[in-house]
């Protein structure tokens, strides 16, 4: 059984969130998976920067976008 938990899109990774995470994303300035000017995948939303580098919390949001 495959999960379907990112999408890395023009150089930037996008995690699945949830109501309990999309917080956490609003909160570092994120925004939502936009492919193009008419489609928009709330259900995904950009890692910051600052949690692509580093590694610990990298795993940690990874983690969360897995558990459903």
């Amino acid at each position: 059984r495959s999960m379907f938990f990112g999408i890395i899109h023009r150089g930037r990774l996008y995690f699945k969130v949830t109501a309990a995470t999309t917080l956490r994303y609003k909160n570092h300035g994120m925004k939502p998976f936009r492919p193009n000017s008419k489609q928009t995948l709330k259900s995904f939303y950009e890692v910051p920067v600052d949690i692509l580098e580093d590694a610990e919390a990298l795993t940690e949001w990874a983690t969360q976008a897995v558990e459903r």
